[in-house]
């Protein structure tokens, strides 16, 4: 029964640091699999097979059965927590819009521009998100105008040029 408890510890020691420390672990097992060879489904994996071995030795009193049963626990939650890992994840679609994206997005402007170096304000769908942001431009720019970003200024502002289109 001890082995089975500590194999179970083990699994939740792993998930433990796992949470705590990130991503650092799954770059140990990197050349494998990122879903099934997870830090996440070794721990779940672990945890299950011990803990649920130690239960079926305690009900059972068979070392074999206990072994069998936490194996097929141990897999059946490891699974779950592969797509759960892979699922809390994505795919990268829904990541934070960096400055760098927004260069040559069209948008619209929302407030004037002035021509001379005021700002005004332009909206921007850049990877999903709606973005409003501070705007310049070199040339007066009225409001409703697509405009193309040209630079980013800062985080919250960038220099657009309005769009001719014929």
């Amino acid at each position: 029964m001890t082995v089975f408890l500590v194999v179970g510890a083990v699994g939740v020691v792993l998930l433990l640091v796992a949470l705590v420390v990130g991503d650092v672990l799954d770059g140990a097992l990197e050349g494998l699999s990122a879903g099934l060879f997870s830090t996440e489904a070794l721990a779940g994996f672990l945890g299950a097979l011990g803990f649920g071995g130690a239960i079926a030795l305690e009900v059972t009193g068979s070392t074999s059965l206990a072994v069998v049963v936490g194996l097929v626990l141990g897999v059946l939650l490891g699974w779950l927590a592969a797509r759960a890992s892979t699922y809390l994840h994505g795919d990268g679609t829904g990541d934070t819009v960096r400055t760098s994206d927004m260069l040559e997005k069209i948008g619209s402007v929302v407030s004037a521009i002035p021509e001379g170096g005021g700002f005004g304000v332009v909206s921007l769908s850049v990877g999903g998100h709606l973005t409003r942001l501070n705007a310049r431009s070199s040339v007066a720019v009225p409001a409703g105008t697509q405009v193309s970003v040209t630079q980013v200024i800062s985080p919250t502002a960038v220099q657009v040029e309005p769009l001719f289109l014929s």
